[in-house]
């Protein structure tokens, strides 16, 4: 049996975020997706074939209330969306954007296409023809793509989870799209860490190649480059501080004044400082609850006690947003990882965020903060920094460590802890 093959015979993805394995048959697989597809919107569940990021965006659609059989609306039109624009700071790196993957937009008849950050395409440029077949679904300047608007798609899951992915076919959530296939990648603000929108590439099943995504991933971080050239640093004093790693209740610095939130305050003040171009009531429903009985009334109420904690005009609404920069400790770590700055950013990770927290965008966060550092400790080999997370509580029962730790450091001591954790891993389920 080869590498990625399954005993079903389905193909097995060795990369997660890939949509197509090398080899595999894209007619089949389309096929395979059609029956997923038809499967979950009639009874809810997600058969095996499914990428788990496909999976996780289909019932993140569910939940924000977006049908197999919707359109994409267009939100800005004319002189407003050449204004948004223009003062969008993505506009300063479109002549990058468009050197890099212009003409192979215009070769491939692919489109290129670039998102704000809640999805909404601001520049699609590419081949005529596609862009004519793409205008019938609304895949037009203006229109919004996000998650909660459209379902899964490239540039609106990478907006929501934050970091490169492909759609093929029948893995777009809305059948209208699901003869095309696309691959985005974030572009995140250099000084904040937090993202700016989203540089996709879309077109037919050749964009399901795993160059593709690397292509637009390579991209999005040559974008990221020129903007920390030209984006001038923000005073300190101007900016408050939020210290939410290892703690349930965030602690916000502005001003002079120190403030505990609640839990759910720290909830929302974590997820606007990540979005300062700001959060729609329903974006904020639906990363703060799973349950999808909660109304907006319920956030709404939230959002008010919350605007009294801060303090007259640091909350501003349609979208909710503060209107203070804020420096985080999550954004820290996120920036020295990028940097390759291992070191510095394991001292800056005091635990993971808001630990208690079940809101979904929260836990996404969270987890892929502390998978980012761990994988980057794991391949950095220090001896030093991987006893620190090893002896840490969150990693005290992290196996992969330890088998690192133990390769750099065989002490008597990690070799027996080593050892009971194997055997618990391989010890059958008493319950």
């Amino acid at each position: 049996m080869s590498p990625a093959a399954s005993p079903s015979g389905e193909a097995e993805l060795t990369d997660p975020w890939l949509a197509l394995e090398p080899g595999a048959d894209p007619v089949e697989r389309t096929r395979t997706l059609r029956r997923a597809h038809e499967a979950f919107t009639e009874a809810g569940t997600v058969p095996r074939p499914v990428r788990a990021v496909v999976a996780e965006s289909w019932r993140r659609s569910v939940r924000a209330g977006v049908g197999p059989d919707g359109t994409a609306s267009v939100e800005l039109m004319d002189g407003d969306l050449g204004a948004y624009r223009a003062e969008h700071p993505l506009a300063q790196v479109m002549p990058l954007v468009r050197e890099l993957l212009g003409t192979f937009a215009a070769d491939g008849e692919h489109l290129l296409a670039v998102c704000d950050a809640h999805g909404r395409l601001l520049w699609v440029e590419g081949h005529p023809a596609t862009r004519r077949r793409a205008g019938r679904m609304n895949f037009v300047p203006g229109a919004r793509w996000a998650e909660s608007a459209v379902g899964t798609n490239a540039p609106g899951t990478a907006v929501a989870v934050g970091r490169p992915v492909q759609v093929f076919t029948a893995e777009h959530f809305i059948r209208q799209v699901q003869p095309w296939t696309c691959a985005a990648a974030p572009v995140h603000d250099p000084r904040t860490g937090r993202v700016l929108g989203a540089v996709d590439i879309t077109g037919g099943d050749g964009l399901a190649h795993p160059h593709s995504l690397g292509f637009v991933q390579a991209v999005a971080r040559a974008a990221e480059s020129q903007l920390a050239l030209l984006t001038p640093q923000r005073p300190a004093a101007d900016t408050a501080e939020l210290t939410a790693l290892g703690r349930d209740e965030a602690l916000l610095s502005a001003g002079g004044h120190r403030v505990r939130l609640s839990r759910r305050h720290s909830e929302i003040v974590v997820l606007l400082a990540r979005h300062p171009e700001g959060l729609t009531g329903d974006e904020l429903l639906c990363a703060l609850y799973e349950d999808e009985r909660v109304t907006p009334v319920t956030l709404r109420a939230e959002l008010a006690r919350l605007r009294r904690v801060l303090g007259p005009g640091r909350l501003a609404s349609r979208p909710y947003r503060l209107t203070m920069p804020v420096e985080s400790d999550v954004a820290v770590v996120e920036r020295r990882l990028r940097a390759g700055a291992v070191t510095a950013a394991a001292t800056a990770y005091a635990g993971p965020l808001l630990p208690g927290s079940q809101a979904p965008a929260v836990a996404r966060l969270r987890q892929r903060l502390a998978d980012g550092l761990r994988t980057a400790l794991i391949a950095g080999r220090d001896p030093d920094l991987l006893a620190d997370w090893a002896h840490a509580p969150w990693g005290e029962d992290d196996l992969d460590v330890w088998r690192a730790l133990a390769a750099v450091r065989p002490t008597a001591a990690i070799r027996s802890r080593l050892a009971v954790l194997e055997s618990e891993l391989a010890a059958p389920d008493r319950w």
